[in-house]
């Protein structure tokens, strides 16, 4: 169930606000608060990310990260899983990853669970874009299909024996992003 709260609050002071179990999400100067994770879709977050970072964290290509929150374009949102190009990782001092990302990513990914509004996670996807991500994926677990969103272009939609599927991750390998993932 996604909760909306007055918009009487700033970006600045929903990020001072405790973190919420789940992760709640300011957008256009509302507060909405995620639904809980089901089994589905926490093993298909986990596999994702498990698979990306098995590939990409070793030779420093890129890392995924399940429900990372990301500030930027006047929006803090928490998508199921983000992926950054290592260059783009803003390490601290010491070289760790920081608590807080203030950049989009560069691959977003939503799973869409069932109580979710497929328009809502797609604006967010949107947003990503908007703002420099150069891919989206909205994973639909029921139907067993992923939307593809690259800047510039409609979506497309993927299936596991679809050859689009080939096509999206050669495109990413192009633009960097999954030469990981195959």
């Amino acid at each position: 169930m996604t909760t909306a709260l007055p918009p009487s609050l700033t970006l600045e002071e929903f990020l001072k606000l405790p973190e919420t179990k789940p992760a709640s999400e300011f957008i256009d100067g509302q507060i909405y608060q995620k639904p809980m994770p089901q089994g589905k879709h926490s093993r298909l977050q986990l596999k994702f990310c498990d698979a990306v970072n098995q590939v990409a964290e070793t030779p420093k290509i890129a890392l995924a990260f399940p429900e990372l929150r990301c500030t930027f374009g006047g929006r803090s949102i928490v998508p199921d899983a983000t992926v950054f190009l290592w260059e783009r990782i803003p390490f601290d001092d010491d070289g760790e990853v920081p608590n807080t990302f203030d950049i989009c990513p560069d691959w977003t990914v939503e799973i869409l669970s069932p109580e979710q509004r497929a328009t809502k996670v797609i604006s967010n996807i949107l947003h990503c874009l908007r703002h420099g991500t150069q891919l989206g994926w909205l994973i639909d677990p029921d139907e067993r299909l992923i939307l593809a969103f690259l800047p510039g272009q409609e979506p497309i939609e993927l299936t596991l024996s679809d050859r689009s599927l080939q096509s999206t991750v050669n495109l990413g390998r192009e633009k960097g992003l999954v030469e990981f993932a195959t």
